[in-house]
């Protein structure tokens, strides 16, 4: 019987430890987990990320901010947000939500972001760390993270033996992703578009992947029979079946095609995807932690 991954419960897990541990904190130290937002522009996508955001934080009992600028804001004002919010000790995560207006460079806006306060886990240093194995000192990428944290509750803290495929390459997804099963003691390969033989690859793997942004690409005979598959993708199809104009969400694994091959699958929607925001609060909690010089929770 396949086992069907259940992010949403796996995130609400994650939330009720962070939600005690801030709890914990302010009544030890008096400290506040605090977390800042920034949105620029009036991207209603953004803004409804931003929203749940937001009320996850006050959810988890955080001292939560948002700053909302307008879509003309320069590069500098941003900037000097961010320095801000760097000097501000109430602040112990700072988020800017991408994509930021076309007129803005967000690569500076991100890597201005102190290290230590980075709970996106985008910073150059976060990555590096990640990259030499440092997770006491360091954040890690959410969405990885979350990933990860999924991968664990099927196959537990040591994958040692298991062969890993991640399909994706990307610095926000595949390369943090590739490494944290690398720490676990996971064979690990990256596949990619210019991979010679990518089924071929996936037929190899215990534990595979998919973070590509092609829908269900991944297909039941790419998949080596009972392995676990952790579906990233999160694409919006035509749904006629549904109506005119309406559409559907699917990953870019061909769930109802794998589910019988596979031991445990993740779905589109309701696996990786809650887990993003539910990370983010472990990352605001931990750096809290760090801040007043305590041991921060594992998650």
């Amino acid at each position: 019987m396949t086992v069907v991954i259940d992010g949403k419960q796996a995130s609400a897990d994650v939330v009720e430890a962070v939600r005690t541990a801030a709890a914990s904190l302010e009544q030890e130290t008096g400290l506040r987990t605090g977390l800042a937002v920034v949105i620029v522009g009036d991207d209603p996508a953004s803004h409804t990320y931003v929203g749940a955001k937001g009320r996850m934080a006050k959810h988890c009992g955080f001292n939560s901010i948002q700053h909302t600028l307008p879509a003309d804001t320069t590069q500098d004002a941003l900037m000097a947000l961010v320095a801000s919010l760097n000097a501000d000790p109430a602040i112990h995560g700072i988020l800017v939500q991408l994509p930021l207006p076309g007129h803005l460079k967000s690569e500076p806006v991100i890597q201005s972001i102190l290290p230590e306060k980075d709970v996106d886990g985008l910073h150059v240093v976060n990555a590096g760390k990640l990259a030499t194995g440092d997770r006491e000192t360091g954040l890690v990428s959410c969405t990885p993270a979350g990933a990860m944290l999924l991968v664990r509750k099927i196959h537990g803290d040591d994958l040692s033996g298991l062969n890993a495929l991640v399909i994706g390459r990307s610095n926000l997804f595949g390369k943090p992703m590739a490494q944290l099963l690398l720490m676990a003691n996971a064979t690990v390969t990256i596949g990619h578009s210019k991979s010679r033989d990518l089924p071929g690859l996936a037929r190899q793997a215990d534990i595979l992947v998919a973070a590509v942004g092609r829908p269900e690409m991944v297909r039941a005979d790419w998949v080596k029979p009972g392995a676990t598959v952790i579906d990233v993708g999160i694409n919006r199809i035509a749904a006629p079946e549904r109506g005119e104009g309406k559409s559907r969400l699917v990953g870019d694994v061909a769930f109802a095609e794998v589910k019988p091959v596979a031991a445990a699958i993740s779905p589109v929607p309701g696996g990786v995807g809650p887990m993003t925001i539910a990370m983010l609060m472990a990352n605001t909690v931990i750096a809290a932690y760090r801040a007043a010089g305590r041991t921060p929770p594992r998650f």
